[in-house]
């Protein structure tokens, strides 16, 4: 009875050890795994990466058997906004990809780089333990292939299984254990070089023990020089692909997004403090329709980011309530509904509808600035967004963007007046807002690329954005902001025409520097 109880309240939870002394990098569990899965070419649920290490003569070849890890907090699962990522209760992180929306959000949470996206149905994909022969009581096509028995797995909840006791009293590491997913996939005798992405140089022109990898703004460098942490001199020689989940078009959207939250949210702080009246075009026509536009295209350019975009309505009837894609999805939708109220209003003539929207507008307009920032967080293999600070830096992004837009419009404003009136109290204010939150912005980026990071991967990240591949987004990126926020002010002094250059310079600064940043977080390799 006693052990019936403990056999209850103790669940079967599978583990994995991968003994590296054994393990002689022949690479039978990715052919096999290849063969039981139908996993198609050029891309693994599982592979093995081999490391050089040491300076000839004393040299030799350590090799590391990359795959998912089963996370007991599996970041995946989190950040699936459909459950498509879903955990059994053996412990075993498995996947459905009738459901999946190939929004690439597991691909970005996960710290292994163990997910990708099928090239033939286009569904996130990995190793998922072969559940499927799990089920049925047999072990994984792995462990059943490797010569050398170097794949073992096991109940950790029994101890008298074989990885529970290498586990529990032998010397094991796991991958990034800082990031406390606490993975059940163990490695024994693995070599330090192996299992830290950074600590290998990667090959010069990306050309491998059998392969050539090209590089490019899509893929990861797998390897940085600039920030070789291993003191035993190693070299990656075989590797795979990695590419970036989320290309220019999330870049773009973050920029889209902050123009639609930040000209009602300007636009309202205008009415509320009396620069513009209730009953201004600014507010009642400008302000729905181009937070609106610019909205919709936010809309369209994350539905055409998704690998299934036909079914981007599943973000709400199958709306997974951890994921920051599907409480970004209903804030939007809500920050839709109160705009199309506010153009509504504005048809029929009434000017306090719009007001009384400020209620939900306003909080609503602000979460549509911030919640990437939370987005971003539940990327957990992203350090550079590990940010606390990027939550006020979207806010103040998005109150620039929105000034730097209503600007030519609050200009416009009173036209019709019998004295044209370019330098309204609007006009005026939105100068001196443009120029408070260009300086914001430029000393927020300048305290998050000075200081000292906490981990090599946020380092990597910050000289990948200023040095690297993305120095010259970045560098354009800030000058043109600076000059859109100093420009203004030649207005004042009678240059017209070179005060309105200000709009498209600061548009493009804020696009340039936007693209660099998301990037350059995807830019560090975690494999």
């Amino acid at each position: 009875m006693i052990e019936q109880t403990l056999a209850a309240s103790n669940p079967v939870q599978w583990a994995k050890v991968i003994d590296h002394t054994r393990c002689i990098g022949c690479h039978a569990c990715t052919t096999a795994c290849k063969s039981e899965n139908v996993v198609p070419i050029g891309v693994t649920r599982t592979y093995v990466k081999h490391v050089d290490v040491g300076v000839f003569p004393q040299t030799r070849r350590a090799h590391q058997v990359t795959r998912c890890n089963q996370c007991a907090h599996a970041p995946c699962v989190v950040a699936c906004p459909t459950a498509a990522m879903f955990k059994h209760s053996d412990g075993i992180v498995d996947f459905d990809k009738s459901i999946c929306i190939g929004c690439k959000a597991c691909m970005a949470a996960c710290p292994y780089d163990a997910i990708f996206i099928n090239p033939d149905d286009h569904s996130a994909e990995k190793c998922n333990f072969c559940a499927h022969r799990i089920d049925v009581g047999l072990e994984p096509a792995c462990v059943v292939v490797c010569p050398t028995q170097a794949i073992l797995i096991g109940d950790m909840n029994d101890q008298t299984s074989y990885v529970a006791q290498i586990v529990n009293r032998e010397a094991v590491n796991v991958r990034r254990p800082e990031k406390e997913t606490l993975p059940k996939l163990f490695y024994k005798g693995a070599h330090q070089a192996t299992l830290d992405p950074l600590a290998a140089r990667r090959p010069e022109a990306g050309l491998f023990m059998w392969s050539e990898q090209r590089e490019s703004s899509e893929h990861v460098v797998s390897g940085n020089p600039t920030y070789n942490n291993s003191s035993a001199a190693a070299l990656l020689t075989y590797d795979v692909a990695h590419s970036i989940p989320w290309d220019w078009r999330v870049s773009l959207y973050t920029w889209t997004k902050g123009i639609a939250s930040g000209v009602y949210l300007v636009a309202a702080l205008l009415v509320l403090f009396g620069f513009i009246q209730p009953e201004s075009p600014l507010w009642l026509w400008v302000t729905p329709v181009v937070s609106g536009a610019f909205l919709g295209i936010t809309g369209l350019l994350l539905i055409w980011d998704l690998e299934h975009p036909a079914r981007f309505y599943m973000i709400f009837t199958r709306a997974q309530w951890r994921s920051w894609l599907v409480k970004g999805a209903f804030i939007i939708a809500g920050y839709t509904v109160v705009l199309a109220l506010h153009f509504v209003g504005s048809i029929a003539g009434t000017t306090s509808i719009q007001r009384w929207l400020m209620i939900a507008g306003i909080p609503l307009a602000l979460l549509t600035a911030i919640y990437t920032a939370y987005l971003f967080a539940q990327a957990k293999a992203r350090d550079l967004w590990q940010n606390p600070l990027l939550p006020p830096h979207l806010f103040v992004q998005s109150i620039l963007l929105g000034s730097v837009v209503l600007t030519p419009f609050a200009m416009i404003d009173r036209l019709d007046s019998p004295i044209p009136d370019f330098f309204s109290p609007a006009f005026i204010a939105l100068i001196w807002i443009v120029a408070a939150t260009t300086l914001l912005h430029v000393l927020i980026i300048a305290g998050e690329v000075s200081l000292t990071h906490a981990t090599a991967h946020a380092r990597v990240a910050i000289w990948e954005m200023m040095h690297g591949r993305y120095k010259n987004h970045f560098w354009l990126g800030l000058l043109l902001s600076i000059l859109g926020g100093v420009l203004p002010f030649a207005i004042l002094f009678g240059l017209l025409p070179i005060g309105i250059l200000r709009v498209p310079l600061a548009l493009a600064g804020m696009m340039l520097y936007e693209h660099a940043y998301v990037q350059a977080g995807q830019s560090v390799p975690l494999a």
